[in-house]
């Protein structure tokens, strides 16, 4: 995590939040596979974390660092509407319970994605993951097999392309005993 322009080192407080929850973040998605040396284009982060619902006062810490819950999503993933009120946030995420919520930094602009034990356990991968970085900015990223099961997962379910390459390259990274 090099420098504080690095956005994994402005992850970090979010990070460091939800690990104190007991959460136990992983960094999962297209991301992970630009960590593990993937030239691939992402705009967001996706956390697999250790839980079925986001609990509210997980919410309020969120907006606490700077992030409110994005509504709506536009055709290429951004966000085109957030909600600033993290009270009503939370309320609305108990009313819901999605597996998957969308964060957007107001300032840092960074997106990011929870995924909640879906569509894999997140305390499984946590315990398989690799350790980035320095204390105190420590990230789990999903070791190469995981994502493999992950992006097959996905590829299943979206057929895309991307993940289409994203497999073939977590393949390689296999085979080479990455």
């Amino acid at each position: 995590m090099a420098s504080e322009a690095d956005p994994l080192r402005r992850l970090a407080p979010l990070v460091n939040a939800l690990e104190e929850r007991g959460l136990h973040p992983v960094l999962v998605g297209g991301m992970a596979l630009v960590v593990r040396g993937s030239q691939r284009v992402t705009r967001d982060f996706d956390f697999l974390i250790s839980c079925r619902e986001l609990d509210p006062v997980v919410v309020m810490e969120l907006y606490r660092l700077g992030y409110e819950l994005i509504t709506k999503l536009g055709p290429t993933g951004e966000a085109l509407r957030t909600l600033d009120r993290p009270k009503e946030a939370a309320a609305r995420l108990s009313l819901e319970k999605p597996r998957s919520v969308f964060f957007v930094g107001r300032k840092s602009g960074l997106r990011v994605d929870l995924l909640l034990d879906f569509p894999l356990p997140a305390r499984d991968i946590a315990g398989r993951a690799d350790r980035v970085g320095r204390k105190p900015d420590v990230l789990r990223v999903a070791s190469p097999e995981d994502l493999l099961r992950l992006k097959e997962i996905a590829y299943a379910d979206r057929k895309s392309a991307g993940d289409a390459q994203d497999i073939e390259l977590l393949r390689k990274l296999l085979a080479a005993g990455a």
